[in-house]
């Protein structure tokens, strides 16, 4: 991939640069007037020192809750919070920049406060690096052009803020053993994917589950879901098969899904266990 170019970020697709720039230049300064660390400064809203470093550069969104904690921590004297409409403005950009069939799932992932995911063929979109992600979306049939394959990775990366926002949504996930095994775009990429599977699974709020291929009574054969529980609003369930996605908001259908998921969990490694085979296979390599 040593011709193709980087991924636009939400902010540059979207025409916001010097918003998200400016701020993040704003808040660097004040941090160190403040004399804090990325590291300390993150610990304070809820971020860790990586997400801090790329919201200063204007690669991530910084979130309207960041801009109202940081004004009174950093003493901006209201200079930060003047920016909050126009960065619900941008937000709303990025919404809107998901196909359309998606965009009901997309913001109730971004306020859930509960994300549970079953994989069976490939790791999941919050979970994958960036070179996982543009390897998926670069063996699509048909084919994607590469402008098309920049922008949905970049949307799928911009995704991942989820699991960094305060206060934190409860994740998990249960992965086939084959997710680990299958090396989608080279051994490179499998290597760093996997340390990535161990990188979020340290995060308090993510447990990550492998479920053996040598389970025999296996709990779910109808293939990979993930269910929510958006803020103040009953838990639903997403599928997606060949294309197809469908948003499961019936109580019943939801409940049996969500039993199902109980019983898996409970099938598959722990997440300690889960660990110890991802680093074995890491060891493998």
């Amino acid at each position: 991939m040593k011709d193709e170019r980087r991924p636009e970020t939400p902010a540059e697709a979207d025409g916001t640069t010097g918003l998200f720039t400016a701020l993040g230049k704003q808040l660097k300064l004040l941090r160190e007037r403040k004399g804090l660390t990325q590291k300390e400064f993150g610990q304070m809203v809820g971020y860790g020192p990586d997400a801090i470093s790329s919201m200063e550069r204007g690669v991530r969104l910084i979130r309207t809750e960041v801009l109202e904690q940081a004004d009174g921590l950093l003493d901006a004297g209201g200079l930060l919070k003047e920016a909050i409409p126009e960065v619900k403005e941008a937000m709303g950009k990025v919404r809107t920049r998901h196909p359309e069939w998606y965009r009901s799932y997309a913001a109730l992932e971004a306020e859930a406060v509960e994300l549970h995911f079953y994989a069976n063929q490939g790791v999941p979109g919050l979970l994958q690096t960036r070179d996982y992600a543009w390897a998926m979306f670069s063996r699509r049939r048909p084919l994607l052009d590469e402008e098309t394959i920049e922008k949905r990775v970049a949307d799928r990366l911009a995704r991942q803020q989820v699991l960094e926002r305060w206060p934190s949504p409860t994740v998990s996930y249960v992965l086939e053993e084959v997710v680990l095994d299958r090396p989608i775009g080279g051994r490179t990429v499998q290597e760093e994917q996997l340390k990535q599977l161990l990188r979020i699974g340290d995060r308090r709020n993510v447990e990550i589950q492998v479920m053996p291929t040598r389970i025999e009574n296996h709990p779910n054969m109808g293939g990979a879901f993930n269910l929510l529980t958006p803020m103040k609003h009953p838990q639903v369930a997403y599928t997606e098969v060949q294309g197809y996605p469908r948003l499961i908001t019936d109580p019943q259908e939801v409940r049996t899904i969500a039993d199902r998921y109980g019983i898996m969990r409970a099938v598959a490694l722990s997440p300690e266990d889960s660990r110890a085979l991802i680093e074995k296979k890491l060891e493998g390599l």
